[in-house]
């Protein structure tokens, strides 16, 4: 893999930046499934108008949606190919870890054995 050029490392930190909301995630999120108008993404996060119409505006700015006026309603769609591809990489990773913490709790529960159960 190439060495990533320091020019890339400020829009890099931008991209993740934008990622690093859980509003924003949750806006994300709704829109993986396609097209929707600004109070769809609002009944499906469970946020409030203002809050999301702020951050789809910032996620628009950063490129990672677009948007389409159509009379009074604005849509909004991802327009990034690689949010959806990190969220789930990121989505499989926590899945692993967690995987991976509970083989080593199970571990170390079968090592117990049971001492020190009969002290009294």
């Amino acid at each position: 893999m190439p060495v990533i050029p320091d020019e890339f490392l400020d829009l890099m930190a931008e991209k993740f930046r934008m990622l690093a909301d859980p509003t924003r995630l949750a806006i994300l999120r709704a829109l993986m499934a396609g097209e929707r108008s600004v109070g769809q993404v609002v009944e499906e996060t469970a946020r409030n108008q203002a809050n999301v119409s702020k951050h789809l505006k910032m996620l628009a700015e950063a490129g990672l949606v677009s948007r389409r006026k159509e009379g009074l309603q604005v849509f909004y769609k991802i327009d990034d190919p690689l949010v959806e591809r990190l969220c789930h990489l990121v989505c499989e990773t926590i899945v692993e870890e967690a995987r991976e913490g509970m083989d080593r709790r199970r571990a170390l529960l079968d090592g117990w054995g049971g001492e020190g159960r009969s002290r009294g």
